[in-house]
C-alpha cells in the first residue's frame, strides 16, 4: 500500500537554472544534490526542510539516453499557499510569467511558468 507521494521527478534542459529559479522566486531549499561522476546529477529541492514531497530535478537530456522509452514530459503539479495574492504579486514582480487568480468550485488557483515555460498552478489553502 503506497502511503504518501515521496518525490516528484522533474526533468529539466539546465538544471542550474531550474534550481536558480526554485530557490530565488519561490523560496525552495536544497535538500541534497548528487553526481555519480557518469554524468547523472540529480538536485532535490523542497519547499522547506520538513516537506514530504520534495522535486528531483533531472538533466533531461542524460536521462533520455538512458532510457530512451522514458515519458519526460513535465506533470502537472498543483502547489497550495496560504497567501494567493501575495505570492502572486512576488512573482509578477520578479517579472515571471503568471495567470490570472482564478475561482474554481475547489477553491482560488492561478498559474505562473518556469524559466524553462513549464506551467505550474498554485491553490489557496490554509
Amino acid at each position: 500500500m503506497v502511503t504518501k507521494v515521496g518525490q516528484i521527478m522533474l526533468y529539466v534542459d539546465h538544471q542550474d537554472e531550474a534550481v536558480n529559479f526554485w530557490i530565488e522566486n519561490l523560496g525552495f531549499i536544497v535538500i541534497s544534490e548528487e553526481n555519480n561522476d557518469e554524468g547523472m546529477r540529480w538536485i532535490e529541492i523542497a519547499p522547506n526542510k520538513g516537506a514530504e514531497t520534495t522535486i528531483v530535478l533531472h538533466n533531461k537530456e542524460f536521462v533520455a539516453k538512458m532510457s530512451p522509452g522514458l515519458n519526460l514530459d513535465t506533470p502537472s503539479l498543483m502547489f497550495y499557499s496560504e497567501n494567493l495574492e501575495q505570492l502572486r504579486s512576488d512573482l509578477l514582480n520578479k517579472e515571471i510569467t503568471v495567470g490570472e487568480i482564478m475561482n474554481l468550485p475547489s477553491g482560488r488557483v492561478f498559474n505562473f511558468a518556469d524559466s524553462e515555460e513549464n506551467y505550474f498552478a498554485v491553490m489557496e489553502r490554509n
